[in-house]
C-alpha cells in the first residue's frame, strides 16, 4: 500500500509529504482546494501524462515521489522488477517523477532511471484511480473480456496461455504460407538472392568451429619466439645439473633415507617422491613440445587470409563460422521449398488446417470456461446491485458469437479466441438491455463501477485503490450504499477517497482535510488529519454546506456511530 506521498512545486502546492494508512482515507474540502491535484499527482506517478502545467509557477521543477510497502511476495510487481532489472529490498517501492519547466520528465523506480513507459508498468501493479472520467474507460466494451478473465483467472488464464501458443504458431503458419503463394516476381528475386549465398557460403568450405582454432593457431604463430623461449627456459630450469629436478631428488631421497624412524617423514617422503616424478614427467613434456615447434611464416600468411575471408563472410551471414553453417542449412531448406513451392504449400495447408482445428478446439474451451465465469459473474452482479438499490436493474454479459458450432468454419479466431463480450445493462424495466456507458446516467454508472470494483478488487492485486469523487450525482440512502461498498472493497486493498458525501466521509479509518491558505501573498494547498473532534466538524460542515448547527453536529455523530457499527459487523462477518 501507499505509505508516503511527498509533492513538491506541484501546481498551487508547494511542499507537503501526506502519510497513509490501511483501510479508507478520506479526502475532504471546498471546491478548489487542491482534493484532484493530489489526486492528479498520484496519477503521474503511476505513469500518467504530464505538463509543465503542473509545475508551480517560478519553480525549475516539479517533484513527485511515494513508498509503497508489499505484504504479499506473489505480488505482479516483483514479475516487472524481474523484466526490467529493478531490484526490489525489504518489500519497498519507491516511485519518482520529476517534470523540469522545460518538459522533461524524469522517473525513478527505487532509484533505477526508467522509461515513463517502465514507470507506468510499475505504477499499474500499484495504484487503480477511479474518477468519473477513468469509470468511462473501465465500462470500455474493448475490456471487458480482460475483466471476465480476470474473474476466474486460475481457471481461464491456464486456457489462455494455452491458446496463445498455438494462435501464434498457426499466425506465423498463416504468414510464411501468404509469403510462398504471393508475388511470385519477388520470389524468384528471392531464390536468386539465396543461390547467390548458398554459392558463395559453399565455396568457402566452411569447417565447424574453424574459426576459433584458426584464431588460437595465429595467435600461436604470432608468438613464436615467446612461445618457445618460455619453454624453453623452463625445460633449462628444471633438468640439468644443479636444476631444479635434481634438488627434488636429493630432497625425497633424503626423507625416504630416514622415513622408518619418524611418522611426520614418513607421510611427507611419499607425497615429495609423488611430485618428483610429477615434475619429472612435466620436464620430459616440456622437452618433447619444444622439439616439435617449428616456425612456418607462409603457414601464418594463410591463416591470415584465411581469417580475413570468413571476417568477410561474418559481415554478411554471421558473427561465427557456426552461425554462418547454421544461416547454410537455412537457405538450404528455404530453396527447397521454394522450388518445390507447390508440394510445400500443400504440406502447410495440411498443417494449417490440423492447426487450426486444435486451435479452435483450444478457443473452444476458452469460451465454455467464459460462458461459466460469466453466470456467475452475473449473479453476483445482480447481487450487489440489489445493494446500491439497482434492484430492477438487468445485468448480462453478451457473447459474440453466442452459439458456437462444433467447426472452426466461419469463425474469426484472434488473441482472445473467438469469443467478443460485451457487459450489458437495463437499469429499468421494460428498457432494452444496451451497454453500460450508453444507457447509464452518472449516478448510476459510478454505482455499476462500485459493484465491478468490489467483486474485481480481490483479484487485481493493485495495492492502492483511489475514488476521485466517484459519488457525484447520488444522495440518501444510495450515498448511504455507496458508502458501505467503498468500506467493502478497503477490507481487500488500501482506498483513497475525494468526496464531498458525509456518508462516505464518516466511513474513513483516517480523514484529512485539504485547505488552501495564502502564504506570503500566494495560495498554497495544505493537508492535514483531523482528530475525532474536528472529524465531527467537519462532517457538519459537508452536511449544512454553510453554518455548522448543533442538529449537523448531532446528524455527524449519528453517521459515525452507524458507521462505526457497520464496519464492526463486516470484519465479524
Amino acid at each position: 500500500m501507499l505509505i508516503e506521498l511527498s509533492i513538491e512545486d506541484f501546481a498551487i502546492i508547494d511542499q507537503t509529504t501526506i502519510q497513509f494508512d490501511e483501510g479508507i482515507t478520506v479526502l475532504t474540502g471546498e471546491t478548489g482546494a487542491g482534493k484532484s491535484i493530489i489526486i492528479d499527482a498520484i496519477q503521474l506517478l503511476a505513469g500518467g501524462r504530464g505538463s509543465v502545467e503542473f509545475v508551480r509557477y517560478g519553480a525549475k521543477r516539479a517533484e513527485i515521489e511515494g513508498l509503497f510497502v508489499l505484504d504479499d511476495i506473489s505480488h505482479p510487481i516483483y514479475t516487472v522488477a524481474k523484466q526490467y532489472g529493478v531490484p526490489i529490498t525489504e518489500d519497498q517501492v519507491v516511485l519518482k517523477r520529476v517534470i523540469t519547466k522545460n518538459g522533461k520528465s524524469i522517473c525513478r523506480v527505487n532509484g533505477k532511471l526508467v522509461t515513463l513507459g517502465i514507470l507506468r508498468e510499475f505504477g499499474k501493479t500499484l495504484i487503480d484511480i477511479h474518477s468519473q472520467h477513468e469509470t468511462q474507460s473501465l465500462m470500455d466494451p474493448e475490456h471487458h473480456v480482460d475483466l471476465l478473465d480476470l474473474y476466474d483467472q486460475q481457471q481461464i488464464e491456464k486456457s489462455k496461455e494455452e491458446y496463445h501458443l498455438l494462435f501464434e504458431k498457426l499466425t506465423t503458419l498463416k504468414k510464411r504460407y501468404k509469403e510462398f503463394n504471393e508475388n511470385e516476381k519477388e520470389m524468384v528475386h528471392r531464390m536468386d538472392l539465396l543461390q547467390f549465398q548458398l554459392t558463395e557460403l559453399e565455396k568457402a568450405q566452411l569447417e565447424p568451429g574453424e574459426d576459433e582454432a584458426l584464431e588460437k593457431e595465429r595467435i600461436q604463430l604470432a608468438n613464436f619466439d615467446r612461445v618457445f623461449h618460455g619453454i624453453q627456459d623452463a625445460y633449462q630450469a628444471l633438468y640439468g645439473e644443479g636444476k631444479g629436478i635434481e634438488w627434488l631428488n636429493i630432497a625425497q631421497q633424503a626423507l625416504q633415507d630416514n622415513r622408518q624412524y619418524d611418522a611426520f617423514i614418513e607421510e611427507k617422503a611419499e607425497e615429495l617422491t609423488n611430485h618428483y616424478f610429477i615434475i619429472e614427467e612435466l620436464t620430459f613434456a616440456l622437452r618433447n613440445y619444444s622439439e616439435s615447434l617449428a616456425y612456418h611464416p607462409d603457414k601464418l600468411n594463410d591463416i591470415e587470409a584465411r581469417l580475413d575471408e570468413i571476417s568477410r563472410l561474418k559481415r554478411k551471414y554471421g558473427a561465427t563460422v557456426n552461425d554462418m553453417l547454421e544461416y547454410m542449412a537455412d537457405i538450404e531448406e528455404e530453396l527447397e521449398q521454394i522450388q518445390h513451392k507447390d508440394t510445400h504449400l500443400i504440406k502447410l495447408e495440411q498443417e494449417m488446417k490440423e492447426l487450426e482445428q486444435d486451435v479452435f478446439l483450444e478457443a473452444k474451451q476458452l469460451h465454455d470456461l467464459r460462458k461459466k465465469a460469466a453466470k456467475a459473474l452475473t449473479k453476483e452482479v445482480h447481487e450487489e446491485l440489489r445493494g446500491l438499490y439497482l434492484d430492477k436493474a438487468c445485468f448480462k454479459i453478451q457473447f459474440k458469437p453466442d452459439q458456437v458450432e462444433q467447426s472452426e468454419e466461419k469463425i474469426n479466431l484472434h488473441k482472445n479466441g473467438f469469443d467478443h463480450v460485451r457487459f450489458l445493462i437495463s437499469t429499468n424495466p421494460g428498457e432494452p438491455l444496451k451497454q453500460i456507458d450508453k444507457v447509464a446516467s452518472g449516478g448510476e454508472l459510478s454505482r455499476i463501477m462500485l459493484v465491478l470494483k468490489k467483486i474485481f478488487a480481490k483479484h487485481q492485486g493493485v495495492t492502492s485503490v483511489i475514488f476521485d469523487e466517484v459519488d457525484t450525482g447520488v444522495s440518501g440512502r444510495v450515498a448511504q450504499a455507496i458508502a458501505e461498498k467503498i468500506y467493502q472493497i478497503s477490507m481487500q486493498s488500501q482506498v483513497l477517497c475525494i468526496t464531498h458525501l458525509p456518508q462516505v466521509a464518516a466511513m474513513a479509518d483516517t480523514h484529512k482535510l485539504i485547505e488552501k491558505r495564502e502564504t506570503n501573498e500566494r495560495h498554497a494547498t495544505r493537508v492535514s488529519e483531523l482528530s475525532p473532534e474536528q472529524q465531527t466538524e467537519e462532517l457538519s460542515r459537508m452536511i449544512t454546506g454553510t453554518k455548522v448547527t448543533d442538529t449537523a453536529r448531532e446528524h455527524a455523530k449519528e453517521l459515525l456511530q452507524s458507521a462505526a457499527t457497520f464496519k464492526q459487523k463486516q470484519k465479524h462477518k
